[in-house]
């Protein structure tokens, strides 16, 4: 049986600051929790209508209609668990890196957090007014992946103070498939609306452009061109 004060508290999730105050944040559903069980995230608590579940003191089994006051989506998915925010890894400037400023969307987030696992990307860096990643729809849209990607919320100012290997995706750049990638670029890519900031886009020299086939499409969402681009950088790194 669920409490009040259990319901106010993940209920509080929803936000951000109450996520950060905590230290957590709630996924919902049996493969995306089964995922993050089987990972390093440390288990708050969880919550089931069924019990498939063998956890002690941090296991409840509930009503339906007690999982809907505390889910987030509109048909809720037999269980709902808390898990604790990890303690961020240090970035790995060495290895290819996908850098997103004032993005905006989670589920876009959370879908570019998917292809990076899926593509071996370790590390995403944001910039520090861009969605948070542990919003419950950039944790439905990750699909387990948030607990295999290292994401950081940092200054964008460090890189025009420290030299890096950058390159940014751009309307108007090189085309995709003839600029040549190394094994520690940061790639870079604008917000869903306004794509780069004027300060970020003078620092970066180098720009990449998807090939547009038809004049008539302006744009592609955020998350198939970081797909686009991440596929081109295998394919060119591992030869295949």
């Amino acid at each position: 049986m669920l409490t009040k004060n259990q319901i106010k508290l993940i209920r509080s999730l929803r936000i951000k600051k109450n996520r950060n105050k905590h230290g957590l944040f709630v996924a919902e559903g049996e493969k995306i929790v089964d995922e993050l069980l089987d990972s390093n995230l440390k288990l708050y608590h969880l919550f089931t209508t069924e019990n498939n579940y063998e956890l002690s003191e941090k296991y409840s089994i509930v009503k339906n209609h007690e999982l809907e006051k505390i889910s987030n989506v509109k048909t809720p998915n037999k269980v709902l668990a808390v898990f604790e925010i990890p303690e961020l890894m240090e970035i790995d400037f060495n290895k290819n890196i996908i850098a997103l400023e004032e993005i905006n969307d989670p589920g876009n987030l959370g879908t570019i957090i998917r292809l990076c696992d899926w593509y071996g990307i370790k590390d995403i860096i944001c910039s520090k007014n861009s969605v948070d990643c542990f919003n419950p729809k950039t944790i439905q849209s990750s699909m387990g992946s948030i607990s295999r990607v290292n994401i950081s919320y940092i200054d964008f100012d460090l890189f025009s103070k420290e030299k890096y290997n950058m390159v940014a995706s751009d309307l108007n750049g090189e085309k995709l498939k003839d600029f040549v990638f190394t094994t520690n670029h940061i790639i870079f890519f604008g917000s869903e609306s306004n794509g780069f900031s004027e300060k970020l886009s003078s620092k970066i020299d180098n720009k990449i452009t998807i090939e547009r086939f038809n004049n008539n499409v302006e744009s592609l969402n955020l998350a198939t061109s970081v797909g686009i681009v991440l596929s081109e950088l295998k394919s060119q790194i591992t030869g295949k």
